[in-house]
């Protein structure tokens, strides 16, 4: 078992633990921040764009993006290494310089990048969290966005800028913005996780919530039916 793998099972106990002695979705590790929408977005362009988010385990970071109207694909990968280390028992060591990433494809004229980067900030990870979210440990935890573009980075830029002034977060965000790299898809079985396993423990404690965040906080943007890989043919 990988250091990460054996992590998330300590995770999973722990939840399990948590669960039985009543302690629900509301007790999860990260809550979400009511945060403003950004002051810079991108226009609204045609045909599919995308954008690439890396903020921890990208089990709940997927199943959020797939839960947003607009977002017409959302695939667990690893981004920021080489072709070669693209495995996930070599990311899980830390030292590929991958990270846990999600692949997102998206209609510009029904979901700005803008609107995307404030549910990633609010509801999909703790920003201000550096090399680690809630359970997990490591670089390949880290908060990042790969973005596609000068549009993507000044939206980006601007925008953790912005949250920083306004003092949002009790600590300063964390988030590198980096050009795209290759983006290469994980293994079968991590994708669409969330929606397959709703009830494994490490789901229902840390992700879970994310999604009824979401519901909560973004009601316009969310959509009950997720988006799946396994329909889109994505992989």
């Amino acid at each position: 078992m990988s250091t990460s793998s054996h992590r998330r099972s300590l995770a999973a106990l722990l939840a399990f633990t948590l669960l039985s002695l009543g302690t629900g979705a509301a007790g999860a590790a990260e809550d979400a921040v009511v945060i403003p929408p950004p002051l810079v977005d991108a226009a609204a362009g045609s045909g599919t764009e995308t954008a690439i988010f890396a903020g921890g385990c990208f089990w709940g970071v997927q199943g959020v993006f797939q839960h947003v109207k607009g977002v017409e694909s959302a695939v667990s990968g690893y981004a920021g290494g080489d072709a070669k280390t693209a495995q996930y028992e070599a990311v899980s060591t830390g030292s590929t310089g991958h990270a846990e990433a999600v692949q997102v494809k998206f209609d510009p004229k029904q979901v700005t990048y803008g609107k995307l980067l404030q549910i990633f900030f609010s509801v999909a990870h703790n920003p201000t969290q550096l090399n680690f979210q809630g359970p997990d440990r490591g670089t390949q935890y880290r908060s990042a966005l790969f973005i596609s573009g000068p549009e993507q980075r000044k939206v980006a830029e601007n925008y953790i800028s912005q949250l920083d002034k306004a003092h949002v977060f009790p600590r300063p965000i964390v988030t590198k913005v980096s050009e795209t790299t290759d983006f290469y898809p994980a293994e079968a079985y991590h994708q669409d996780f969330l929606t397959l396993n709703p009830t494994y423990p490490y789901i229902v404690y840390n992700d879970l919530p994310k999604i009824e965040n979401l519901r909560s906080l973004f009601p316009a943007d969310y959509r009950e039916k997720p988006v799946l890989v396994m329909k889109t043919k994505s992989l």
